[in-house]
């Protein structure tokens, strides 16, 4: 018997099965709740995006974990912080990040604001605190003329909170078109016969019940083992997700759904970063999350389909950063305790 997709898939046919699952990206930078994005202000969040001094260090950058270089992660089984410290899980890409429902693996940021907040934060990554940072941008004049221009009016721009916003701002441009968006958009020969088979292959089987709309991926949370349990070596039993957000029983071991736009750079996978092999990892998601044993064939199908998700990343000039002065303050290798 003929193999499903040993055809190539009607291209129209196959395009209005996708279009109703997933979205292609925009033309132009989206809007962000409550933060008005100027060209000022995505200058500024350029700049304190690649400054590693607001890590209290003065070694560790947000794009020191989201290498615009590698993908828009660090390409590490979980992240390495402040005193070397091991982080917990994977970090996620920042490329295209804007369109997730909620940031972080478990969800506990509502949108790319309150997430810049939590790494400077946290002892394990930059270990800073709020009024360091400010202390650290306020002693570089420079620093302070771009806050003014990036926050017209106010009498005192430079914050935590516009810190933040300014890093969303810059965060919201670095969106990568790719041959998906293209043939979702009517260009029949941007992927292949093989990626439309696996794209085929992707809806048919579920897949995209979990990993769909704009970002493939990231707009809801889901049970890691949905069917069948992953062993330990790829779900941590320590690590419960979204369980430590909402301390609701139900949420053991639900995580949000990885957005799958660029998957082929960001290896290792999973929350946990134990996989390696993109091929491995839609395996594994075939027993877990489907329930079924997906043979070579589907899965090379599949991986075709996720590697026209690998798009155009935007350039990035590495910015000229502002000098110190005699009151920044000064790097500090200090590691705080774990509560």
């Amino acid at each position: 018997m003929t193999p499903a997709y040993a055809a190539d898939p009607s291209p129209a046919e196959l395009r209005a099965q996708a279009q109703e699952v997933f979205k292609p990206l925009p033309s132009t930078v989206p809007s962000v709740k409550d933060n008005r994005i100027t060209p000022e202000k995505i200058a500024l969040g350029k700049a304190l995006f690649f400054d590693t001094r607001v890590s209290a260090s003065g070694v560790f950058s947000c794009n020191s974990c989201h290498n615009l270089a590698t993908g828009g992660d660090d390409n590490l089984e979980t992240s390495i912080g402040h005193g070397w410290q091991k982080g917990p899980r994977n970090s996620p890409t920042v490329f295209n990040s804007v369109f997730n429902a909620a940031q972080f693996w478990d969800g506990r940021a509502e949108d790319l604001k309150a997430q810049a907040k939590g790494p400077v934060q946290a002892g394990v990554e930059m270990a800073n605190t709020p009024g360091q940072v400010i202390a650290t941008l306020k002693s570089m004049p420079q620093y302070i003329e771009w806050f003014e221009a990036a926050f017209p009016g106010e009498a005192d721009p430079v914050t935590f909170d516009n810190f933040a916003k300014a890093i969303e701002a810059f965060e919201a441009t670095l969106i990568t078109p790719a041959p998906f968006d293209a043939f979702l958009n009517g260009d029949d020969d941007a992927i292949t016969v093989e990626a439309k088979q696996g794209m085929q292959l992707f809806i048919d089987k579920g897949c995209a019940s979990c990993h769909g709309g704009i970002n493939i991926g990231g707009e809801g949370y889901y049970p890691f083992g949905l069917v069948e349990k992953p062993g330990a070596d790829v779900l941590p039993e320590n690590d419960k997700g979204r369980f430590a957000v909402t301390n609701t029983a139900d949420d053991s071991y639900v995580f949000r759904a990885a957005p799958l736009r660029n998957i082929a750079l960001t290896a290792p996978y999973f929350h946990s970063g134990k996989v390696w092999d993109l091929k491995q990892a839609v395996a594994i998601m075939g027993t877990a999350q489907l329930g079924e044993a997906l043979n070579d064939k589907d899965v090379d199908l599949i991986v075709a389909f996720l590697d026209t998700l690998t798009g155009k990343a935007p350039e990035v000039t590495y910015p000229i950063l502002p000098a110190e002065t005699s009151t920044t303050p000064k790097p500090v290798a200090t590691i705080i305790p774990a509560n």
